[in-house]
């Protein structure tokens, strides 16, 4: 099973939390990110973010990443959305 957990921070507290699971076995990792991080966005009623370098490198170092109003097209009421791989087999 994969599970991606995604948090809004805003004044360094949680504001919204949500963990998204998949149990596709047919899909690859990158698949199952991408889609975790559409139905976080549908769920928390956001624009899709744009990964830059920065993200990316980090995700793949640590399972783990932050966009923040640098990432989004529109403008955002939380510092930071955080998203981070808590399990996958």
């Amino acid at each position: 099973m994969f599970r991606l957990c995604a948090r809004e921070i805003k004044n360094g507290k949680f504001f919204k939390d949500i963990t998204i699971s998949d149990m596709a076995e047919s899909k690859s990792r990158t698949k199952k990110i991408f889609d975790a991080v559409d139905e976080i966005c549908y769920e928390f009623d956001l624009s899709r973010p744009v990964w830059l370098d920065k993200n990316i490198n980090e995700f793949k170092r640590r399972d783990k990443t932050r966009f923040n109003q640098d990432n989004f097209i529109d403008s955002v009421d939380f510092d930071y959305l955080e998203i981070q791989v808590i399990e996958e087999d």
